[in-house]
């Protein structure tokens, strides 16, 4: 695969919202260690919505597609969750704007947005034990396999591992933002549940890659 086209992306961000609402109740059993303990329902609210108005979804570019899920998901996930995954998938959509399709330089472009969009909403870095520990290991294994001139598969496979490696890498880190921050160097040993969910989500959408 050289490209990803418009139905691509739908059909992703379709299997991505089933992800999430599946994995709802695991979500929260993560965040309950070093969060309140929501996290997996505010996330999941969101994307059941998303689901509900999915017909009405604009689907002839990629960016149009991206940006109104991102303004359903930020005004209809609970708590945090709204705002930094809507600042996300806004990003992306600003980025891919009239795009129809993209390679895997592109793609990686599109990750590196959202990460952009992460970082400018929460002000986080790596390392900070937020979904950025694994979002911009993902993103920069894209980079990494794009200048290789792997394809998009073989390259998203690669991505989601980095993805779960770096999510397994929070267990290290005492949190410095959000509510686990709080908790200080009592969240150590426990994954980030943002981070953690972002490993599984890519790991799912690469399982039949």
């Amino acid at each position: 695969m050289d490209t990803l086209t418009t139905h691509d992306m739908v059909g992703i961000i379709d299997r991505m919202a089933e992800v999430i609402i599946d994995q709802e109740v695991y979500f929260c059993e993560l965040d309950s260690a070093a969060g309140d303990g929501d996290f997996g329902m505010s996330l999941a609210k969101g994307f059941k919505e998303l689901k509900r108005e999915w017909a009405s979804l604009p689907k002839e570019t990629i960016g149009r597609f991206l940006k109104e899920c991102g303004m359903l998901i930020t005004e209809h996930c609970g708590g945090a969750s709204g705002p930094i995954w809507g600042s996300a998938f806004r990003a992306m959509g600003k980025y891919a704007a009239e795009k129809t399709e993209l390679n895997l330089t592109e793609l990686a472009e599109l990750f590196q947005s959202a990460v952009n969009g992460v970082q400018k909403r929460g002000k986080a870095k790596l390392g900070d034990k937020t979904l950025l520990d694994a979002l911009i290991p993902a993103a920069e294994s894209l980079k990494e396999s794009a200048v290789n001139g792997e394809d998009i598969s073989t390259a998203m496979k690669k991505s989601a591992d980095c993805a779960v490696k770096g999510a397994e890498k929070t267990k290290e880190f005492a949190a410095s933002k959000g509510r686990a921050s709080y908790l200080g160097e009592r969240s150590i040993n426990h994954p980030d549940a943002g981070a953690t969910a972002i490993g599984v989500i890519l790991t799912a959408l690469t399982s039949k890659c």
